[in-house]
């Protein structure tokens, strides 16, 4: 059976390389991504024939996605070495862009991380979820608030771009509030390049799913999803940032770059806060795909 392949939606026109399979952490209550797949990591001679495999009818690759979750985290000297394989093969190469975690960055020196840079890795996806750490110690992240903005902070000052990912609705009607503030801040404190807002949606197989089921995890309404990203949105002092929430999951889509259009933003979720289409009593539509 073929292990499934997940990419961010920016990645859809890359080469995907699925030099890692599955998650090496995969116990995040709320993702169902790896459930079913052990992860393998595959070695650099394992990597040199996946490549001979997916270049033989390639043509011009410009762009390179490393999955699966969190490649970051291999030692420095394989992911120089893939990344140079890369760039022997590619001519045309012009970026390579991967998931990584907080703990991932962490683990690199400086002096890594802007090697890495010049090998043209680019962009590291980071799912910060939420900047509340009892949300975060709820879902079993595994990652520190302040160990996720210092490695953002590490991370763009080599030269990397950071491009992160919110949870909307991750605290449920509980800690929406606690939720929105405190993901503002170390969202401001981390100052991304690219963020994106996806809403939280219980999967099934997932510890969420039963948690709802269950009654033990009250989800955010649809209206409320808005209220919370709106006071999120209100709170972010951003200097240079591309926002993004036209995920499937959202209830609408968004995007703005900030500062620049942060005020009518904030107008669009307020026209859609009065516009009394938004179900105040449950979560409303749920995706069938994410």
């Amino acid at each position: 059976m073929q292990n499934p392949l997940f990419r961010p939606p920016a990645e859809a026109d890359s080469l995907i390389l699925q030099v890692d399979q599955g998650c090496p952490y995969n116990r995040c209550t709320f993702c169902g991504m790896y459930r079913q797949v052990r992860f393998h990591r595959l070695s650099l001679p394992e990597i040199h024939r996946l490549l001979d495999a997916e270049l033989r009818y390639a043509g011009d690759v410009r762009r390179v996605f490393l999955a699966d979750g969190d490649v970051l985290r291999r030692p420095f000297a394989e992911l120089q070495a893939i990344l140079a394989e890369l760039n022997r093969r590619l001519p045309q190469l012009a970026r390579v862009n991967l998931y990584a975690t907080g703990s991932a960055v962490a683990a690199k020196s400086d002096d890594e991380l802007r090697a890495l840079r010049a090998a043209k890795l680019q962009t590291l996806y980071l799912g910060l979820e939420s900047g509340d750490e009892e949300i975060l110690r709820r879902v079993r992240k595994g990652e520190d608030v302040a160990v996720m903005v210092a490695a953002g902070q590490r991370a763009q000052a080599a030269g990397l771009k950071m491009s992160v990912m919110v949870l909307l609705g991750l605290g449920g009607q509980e800690r929406t509030e606690a939720h929105a503030v405190a993901t503002a801040e170390a969202l401001n404190r981390m100052q991304p390049r690219l963020l994106s807002a996806l809403r939280v949606v219980p999967v099934p197989g997932t510890e969420l799913q039963a948690e709802v089921r269950a009654g033990t995890f009250r989800q955010v309404t649809e209206r409320g999803v808005i209220e919370e990203l709106r006071a999120m949105v209100a709170r972010l002092e951003l200097t240079n940032t591309i926002f993004r929430a036209n995920h499937s999951s959202n209830v609408v889509p968004l995007e703005a770059r900030f500062p620049r259009d942060r005020s009518v933003l904030l107008a669009q979720l307020d026209a859609l806060l009065a516009s009394g289409t938004l179900d105040a009593q449950s979560a409303g539509p749920q995706p069938l795909w994410l």
